[in-house]
């Protein structure tokens, strides 16, 4: 089910992206630039359980590239904070290896929406020589349209549907072998990751306020 959802949201972001940005300039993210990639992150669920994975997979396959080390290290760096702390940071994503995404094709919804026009004044924001980075309205658009779809979808269903600390939830997951079973059941397995930008109760407002305009 976890891989069906994703790869329905995935290819939904990229196809309505793809449209949407037709005879737009190109996004100047490439592999390589990594600017971006100390914001704080959130994932649902499923996208959580997808990197948890994944990133076992990857310990089987080259044992030398040591994610889960990367990511507890950083968790202990980065626990608690809210985003404006995590800016402060400065503190790179334990996934970069290199310059590059090592998760790159299990990549959350909030990374794949994240794009920029200009790469220089992302290098300039970084170092607080700027405060306005030109991003992708359709990138920023459609990854909140389809992770709320995604997150009501999941709520509709008896799933747990918020956000969480992209660090934190997958150690979590990594820690505990019964995670993906226990929220397949509608655990909220990764409730200590919340953030809680928005409230429960607001959210689900929302949605349903959206169900009934549709």
């Amino acid at each position: 089910m976890i891989d069906g959802l994703l790869s329905q949201a995935f290819s939904s972001f990229d196809g309505n992206v793809a449209e949407e940005t037709e005879g737009h300039p190109p996004i100047a993210c490439d592999k390589g630039c990594a600017t971006c990639c100390t914001l704080r992150v959130t994932a649902t669920a499923p996208e959580v359980l997808l990197i948890a994975r994944y990133i076992r997979w990857t310990a089987s396959q080259n044992s030398e590239l040591g994610l889960a080390d990367l990511l507890a290290k950083a968790d202990r760096q980065t626990a608690g904070l809210n985003e404006a702390e995590r800016v402060k940071l400065r503190r790179a994503c334990p996934f970069i290896r290199r310059g590059a995404c090592a998760i790159y094709q299990v990549r959350p919804l909030a990374c794949r929406g994240h794009a920029s026009y200009d790469r220089q004044a992302c290098v300039d924001a970084f170092a607080g020589r700027a405060d306005r980075v030109p991003i992708s309205e359709p990138h920023r658009t459609f990854r909140g349209l389809i992770q709320n779809a995604m997150q009501s979808a999941l709520r509709d269903a008896g799933y747990a549907w918020e956000l969480y600390e992209l660090n934190r939830a997958v150690m979590m997951a990594l820690g505990d072998a019964d995670s993906q079973a226990a929220w397949l059941v509608g655990e909220d397995v990764f409730f200590p990751a919340a953030t809680g930008d928005v409230g429960r109760e607001e959210m689900a407002r929302t949605f349903d306020t959206l169900k009934l305009l549709a």
